[in-house]
């Protein structure tokens, strides 16, 4: 860090100063020093050639990066040009390429600087991925991927696991800006939604920390991306302990998915248990420990070395300066140094390499601007694209050629690793998959439970996990939960709530006839038409078929009414049968009667013929037979309201009229009355016969099966030829009603007639309007109920006479006048 100075522009700044020592840095300054001091010692790579380095802290600012990078392109402070002093004006740098700077924001800053003059600049840490933008940066190269690719993996990551509902906190920095930016553009384009973006702020305001992890406790996202620097994520965590903040799945980037600012002090414990993040690839560098551990004061060149008093004081918590002249206590009341201290007997950060990588970056930077001076000077004349076709001059490196052979650097290093820059100045991007996993000895060490390979061929998987060796936060086996609404189940489907992300919805049923059978439906499929859908609303079953049935609760109703109305017309026969020869049957025609009661037994019979599954026999027999059955009956009826009346006129003076109204002409009437409504039933079941038919409604789960008319023209002549044949009947009846014999049977006649017509004159809006088997039930109704209404009109009041008043079944009774009859 470093304490900026007051740029008022009113008076000359105060010199700046950094604070705090970072060990992780400088770890890497050493890195770097290692790999200079390694090639140094390597006879094959740049033979007769020795690095040197010039090494200026930008104390992780821009403002401190922006002038050390402005007096490396200078000279020296109080040295002159000499190029100047001939007036030429040249802003050559004293430095021929740049290795850093660590942050993307002091790289931006950096990198349009160096790209002005064409100097090389290669980061070890920067990972924005606006640096990729060669128009804007054209010398800028890095060891390290960009964010474009680790956005890539955080995303497959957050689909691998079907987390629809992800909250974002990024740090207010080019870093943090870009890379979160990214990632929501992203992921969004696979229908997952962003919970929550908040930012924070670099001078970590408690009120504004405070804010933002309420607003994550309130987002209901249970996976949040932190995507920023350590110590803007520390700041974070530190409000999230305070607040009690629990079960969030953090997800780390690149930036703290290994830092020890968090892992190793055991307070985040609790809360990182289980966060997982990308991380570039970790390697072990031979020798690079001793060479971290070799620091001491004592060391000839330890006075050469600004950073190590600083280094040490800081590592044992002493002051060098006490220790030095004495003193029990140095400044800031530190104890002074021994002096004997050793490096490795302290466990810090610094000289850890279990962890080796962005230490490995600088390793490789180092290397590539290695390889990048050997083509220099293994040119070939002629194939080169400068002036004339000529090499450089080697002992004159000039930025803008170094920059070119930079570009063109592939190798294989020591640890199997190629080692290269695509057209955007980019390596190639690998990571590893890291998972906080807590220890019984309460250290946190991170697993890598997969990896991420840009590079992985067309068809193969890019990320690959080891679900197996994952342990989520909390201590949990099993993946956590993080979507917006519930996850839909099969049966419904998605609907989305208004003014909310598409990832909020509700769950809605299907509706019948409509089902879906996949998680998350977002449409409900309609069954085919002879299909319905089940219960759950998760398959299509075929519809179920409807008919009058004999097993069915009203198909047994009306085959019992039928059957009880047939033994009854049986019992009339038999009643009239052994009373044959009284005066009431005799005297009311009994070859009619027993013809009548014949024709009543066929009608409640036929009625049975509509119960069961329509079939084409059936569906004729039902049509044919109610037909002719009841024109049958009609006709008996018709036939002996004739008798009556012709019997009455018969008594009259001179009358001869019974000789037309014989035995011999009542059959031909009912033979003749029979046979036109048989002829009409003979044409229409060979023209358009009944047949079954299957009806299908959308909105129904049942299929009817009825029997279709065939011909509706038919259908209606023999309704309506029976409609004629009752209505001739009930007016004859009712003109023969007063006649003035004691029994007369054409009052019952009269009465039956009226009930025919009636029921039937009801059974046709009632036909029409009944849905699919109801329809039958109707006029299966119909028939028993007009039967019914024959039978006992006509037949009840003579079984009556002979059963119980046989005093009245008496020739002298039944031809004695009636005493009173205003009927």
């Amino acid at each position: 860090m470093v304490v900026e100075p007051n740029l008022s522009f009113t008076s000359t700044p105060p010199p700046t100063r950094c604070t705090r020592f970072n060990f992780r840095t400088f770890r890497w300054m050493q890195t770097m020093i290692f790999a200079i001091e390694e090639i140094n010692r390597d006879g094959k790579l740049l033979p007769n050639i020795t690095l040197g380095y010039k090494i200026y802290d930008s104390c992780s600012t821009p403002y401190q990066a922006l002038k050390a990078a402005m007096e490396l392109m200078g000279t020296e402070e109080g040295s002159e040009d000499e190029e100047e002093k001939k007036g030429k004006g040249s802003c050559r740098g004293a430095v021929p390429v740049v290795i850093g700077d660590g942050g993307s924001t002091q790289s931006l800053v950096v990198a349009r600087l160096l790209g002005v003059f064409h100097v090389p600049q290669v980061s070890y840490f920067s990972s924005c991925a606006c640096l990729s933008n060669k128009k804007e940066f054209p010398a800028f190269l890095r060891t390290m991927p960009s964010d474009f690719f680790q956005v890539d993996a955080l995303v497959q990551l957050v689909k691998h696991f079907s987390w629809t509902w992800v909250g974002v906190i990024a740090g207010d920095d080019a870093y943090g800006h870009g890379g979160a930016n990214i990632f929501a553009d992203e992921v969004r384009k696979f229908g997952a939604c962003i919970a929550l973006h908040e930012i924070i702020p670099k001078n970590h305001a408690k009120t504004a920390m405070a804010a933002m992890v309420s607003r994550i406790r309130s987002s209901g996202a249970r996976v949040v991306l932190v995507f920023a620097v350590e110590q803007d994520t520390a700041a974070l965590f530190d409000e999230v302990l305070r607040q009690g903040l629990r079960g969030i799945q953090w997800l780390a980037s690149e930036a703290w998915s290994t830092a020890s600012v968090l892992s190793t002090p055991t307070k985040y414990h609790h809360i990182l248990q289980g966060s997982m993040g990308f991380a570039i690839r970790r390697v072990h560098i031979p020798g690079l420990q001793d060479f971290l551990l070799r620091l001491h004061p004592s060391n000839p060149d330890a006075l050469e070395d600004p950073f190590l008093i600083p280094f040490w004081e800081e590592m044992f918590e002493c002051s060098l300066v006490a220790g030095a002249e004495g003193q029990e206590h140095g400044g800031g009341g530190k104890p002074p140094c021994s002096g004997s201290e050793e490096l490795g007997s302290v466990r810090n950060i610094y000289s850890d390499v279990s962890q080796l990588r962005i230490s490995y970056n600088v390793y490789k930077a180092v290397y590539a601007i290695a390889h990048a001076l050997q083509a220099m000077r293994s040119c070939e004349k002629g194939k080169e694209p400068f002036p004339l076709k000529a090499c450089p001059d080697a002992d004159s490196i000039q930025p803008l050629q170094l920059l070119h052979y930079l570009k063109q650097v592939e190798y294989l290093n020591s640890f199997g690793d190629e080692t290269k820059f695509d057209e955007n100045g980019d390596p190639v991007a690998m990571y590893d998959l890291v998972n906080w996993q807590l220890r019984s000895n309460g250290e946190i060490e991170f697993v890598t439970i997969g990896k991420f390979d840009e590079t992985t061929t067309i068809g193969s998987q890019k990320l690959q996990i080891q679900e197996g060796n994952i342990v989520w936060n909390g201590n949990q086996t099993t993946v956590p939960l993080s979507v917006c609404s519930r996850i839909c189940p099969p049966g419904t489907r998605k609907a989305i709530r208004p003014n909310f992300p598409i990832c909020c919805h509700d769950c809605v049923v299907c509706t019948a006839g409509e089902i879906s059978n996949q998680t998350d439906a977002i449409e409900c499929v309609r069954c085919l038409p002879e299909f319905w859908s089940n219960a759950e609303r998760t398959a299509c079953i075929p519809k179920q078929v409807e008919f009058l049935s004999f097993s069915d609760t009203m198909g047994i109703t009306l085959m019992a009414v039928a059957l009880l109305g047939s033994f009854c017309t049986c019992m009339v026969v038999f009643i009239f049968s052994c009373h044959r020869s009284t005066p009431i049957v005799r005297a009311n025609n009994s070859a009619l009667s027993f013809l009548l009661l014949f024709s009543l037994t066929l009608c409640f019979l036929c009625s049975l013929t509509f119960i069961g599954r329509p079939s084409e026999w059936s569906c004729m027999l039902r049509h044919a037979a109610f037909g002719i059955t009841f024109v049958l009956c009609i006709s008996c009826v018709l036939g002996k309201t004739i008798v009556v009346l012709m019997a009455f006129k018969a008594t009259l003076p001179g009358s001869n009229v019974m000789k037309w109204f014989g035995p011999t002409q009542q059959k031909a009437i009912i033979t003749l009355c029979t046979l036109v409504q048989v002829i009409i039933c003979i044409v229409w079941l060979a023209v358009a016969p009944p047949t079954p038919r299957q009806l299908m409604p959308r909105e129904s789960a049942v299929v009817i099966l009825l029997c279709d008319e065939g011909s509706p023209l038919a259908f209606s002549l023999v309704l309506g030829y029976t409609g004629l044949l009752a209505c001739i009947c009930l007016l004859l009846a009712f003109l023969a009603r007063k006649l003035p014999d004691n029994f007369n049977e054409a009052k019952l006649i009269t009465f039956s007639m009226l009930i025919f017509c009636a029921v039937w004159a009801a059974f046709v809006p009632a036909y029409i309007s009944s849905p699919g088997k109801y329809s039958t039930v109707t006029e299966v109704f119909a028939i028993l109920a007009s039967s019914y209404g024959l039978l006992a009109c006509i037949f009840a009041p003579k079984c009556y006479i002979i059963l119980l008043r046989p005093e009245k079944n008496t020739r002298k009774h039944i031809m004695s006048k009636a005493a009173t009859d205003k009927f």
